[in-house]
């Protein structure tokens, strides 16, 4: 009774399934592996010592010996734990298997220590390794890089706790023509992107969303006001953009992973005591201090934003397997409030979602990603066609500019 189209799409309708169960359930055991260790490392043990978290000591402490940690990982685990991330896109070639276990080892321990990336790019590598090992054994009619689509949907809709991310960033990259329609080749994904959702939904609810003052009608003012701080936010944007293949070369030249991730943990322990710990780890629940706080000024967002981008930028050149995501929103979040702290004209909801836009555009340069994160973070309905209205220029500016990456050619 179903035509042949759609018998093609249900062919992979259950391992679609399969997969975006299975790459919620990896993300959900990590994340809920390094929330025990990192309260044992930040809460137990400080206490225990008679030592307070807060003490610049024990930050730079912590933070020298996780990456000492994940250096003696990546050093010895087979694969050096997969791809440096820095070098890499969000979603990438498969990892061999081999690496993924250092991979993951290395991911928990930056989570855990206080590292300022996110869990997104290492969670990526690692379902994506899985689905294409396992996959092409169990179905090898099934190419690689199907495999790498579920993967991808499944471990999106796992992150973000809804599959609309993964919906807009596939209707780009999967072109569709007169025989076979987009949406037929969005089926799958979106069925392993839904599943990934439903999954983390079970076990826990991301929170992404902030609480501001309602949007009214949009203004002409408005629009402008939104452009200049989508603009302020790229400039600081690049400034990292800028560093981090400089810093990346510069600190690779200690060679070992040992020395540069050390060496790169200290800086991280001493850019984490001038900022204090709201500035560590990867961003997601700090950010709600900062939004939810009544204590911080103009100069103290301003202390976060450049302190947690520098942190991003360090992260990122010695080699921490994590992602920038993450940390890229919290640095929107703070460099909006602060802008609207100093023009307080300007309402929140505009600032914020506006520098998280266009701070994570230049992370991404991903259009439909940096609206995605601006829209959930402020979830206000009538934003939306400003935001729309100010990617126009942001996405100029941005057009044959470098991307958030090292070269390729560095050693």
């Amino acid at each position: 009774m179903l035509h042949p189209r759609a018998r093609t799409m249900l062919l992979l309708a259950i391992p679609a399934l399969i997969i975006g169960v299975a790459s919620s359930l990896v993300l959900i055991v990590v994340m809920k592996v390094a929330s025990v260790l990192q309260a044992m490392l930040w809460t137990a043990l400080p206490t225990k010592l008679g030592v307070s978290t807060d003490s610049p000591a024990w930050i730079i402490v912590m933070l020298t010996l996780t990456g000492i940690a994940v250096g003696l990982v990546i050093r010895f685990s087979p694969g050096h734990a997969g791809p440096d991330p820095a070098q890499e896109p969000l979603i990438g070639a498969p990892v061999p298997p081999s690496a993924l276990p250092g991979l993951l080892i290395a991911l928990i321990i930056g989570l855990a220590g206080g590292v300022s990336l996110g869990p997104e790019h290492p969670i990526m590598a690692v379902n994506i390794g899985l689905a294409v090992f396992l996959g092409s054994r169990i179905l090898p009619r099934v190419g690689a890089l199907d495999w790498t689509i579920l993967a991808s949907a499944g471990t999106i809709g796992a992150l973000f706790g809804t599959p609309v991310a993964a919906a807009l960033i596939f209707s780009q990259t999967l072109s569709s023509n007169n025989d076979v329609p987009l949406w037929d080749k969005l089926f799958a994904p979106l069925m392993a992107a839904a599943a990934g959702a439903l999954t983390t939904s079970l076990f826990f609810h991301p929170h992404f969303s902030l609480s501001f003052p309602h949007y009214g009608q949009m203004q002409i003012a408005d629009i402008f006001s939104g452009a200049i701080v989508v603009a302020i936010a790229i400039a600081l944007g690049m400034v990292a953009v800028w560093c981090l293949p400089r810093l990346h070369r510069l600190m690779h030249k200690l060679k070992h992973p040992v020395l540069v991730l050390g060496a790169g943990g200290l800086i991280l322990g001493i850019l984490g005591a001038i900022g204090g710990t709201v500035t560590l780890f990867k961003g997601l629940d700090e950010m709600q201090q900062l939004a939810f706080s009544q204590v911080f000024s103009v100069s103290d967002y301003l202390l976060f934003a450049a302190i947690k981008l520098a942190a991003l930028v360090v992260a990122a050149a010695c080699g921490f397997r994590g992602g920038r995501i993450f940390p890229a929103v919290f640095v929107g979040v703070a460099l909006g409030l602060m802008l609207h702290e100093h023009v307080d004209a300007v309402p929140a909801a505009i600032t914020v979602s506006c520098s998280i836009l266009g701070l994570v555009l230049v992370v991404t340069r991903d259009a439909w990603l940096s609206l995605f994160m601006a829209a959930v973070v402020v979830p206000d309905s009538t934003l939306f066609p400003l935001l729309c209205i100010v990617m126009l220029p942001a996405w100029l500016l941005l057009a044959g500019k470098p991307m958030m990456m090292a070269w390729r050619n560095d050693k």
